[in-house]
């Protein structure tokens, strides 16, 4: 049965920018290659960490939402536990309502956004004199 599941990830701050996004892409690949459908991606940046790891307080954090087998899952953990780079890291599966949740945030991302207030009452101010 094919369920929703979003991991996030947190790898080492001490990788270059190509070690960091070599690790990306094979999580990536894996995925693909074990028939699993990505539904969205992001790439969070180096953030600070909420309490020491390995003696590191920051990492690079990265978000894949997929479709996959609840088998895949225990494969991919398993991947991950065995990569060093990855400090981190936590799935999740998602219910209806989290999916709801996800696809609506990502559309008001992709909306364009409103003019700031400054930027309309200026048009206003334009359109009475």
């Amino acid at each position: 049965m094919v369920r929703q599941y979003e991991t996030v990830f947190i790898m080492t701050p001490v990788l270059s920018d190509e070690q960091m996004k070599e690790a990306v892409q094979k999580f990536q690949k894996y995925l693909k290659d074990k028939g699993a459908e990505i539904v969205f991606e992001d790439h969070w940046g180096l953030r600070k960490l909420a309490y020491p790891i390995q003696k590191k307080s920051t990492g690079f954090y990265h978000l894949i939402e997929f479709k996959a087998d609840p088998e895949l899952v225990a494969q991919m953990e398993l991947e991950m536990k065995r990569d060093e780079r990855i400090i981190r890291f936590l799935t999740v599966s998602l219910d209806k309502f989290a999916i709801a949740y996800n696809e609506k945030r990502r559309r008001e991302k992709e909306a364009p956004k409103a003019e700031t207030p400054k930027a309309e009452a200026a048009k206003t101010e334009e359109t009475k004199s």
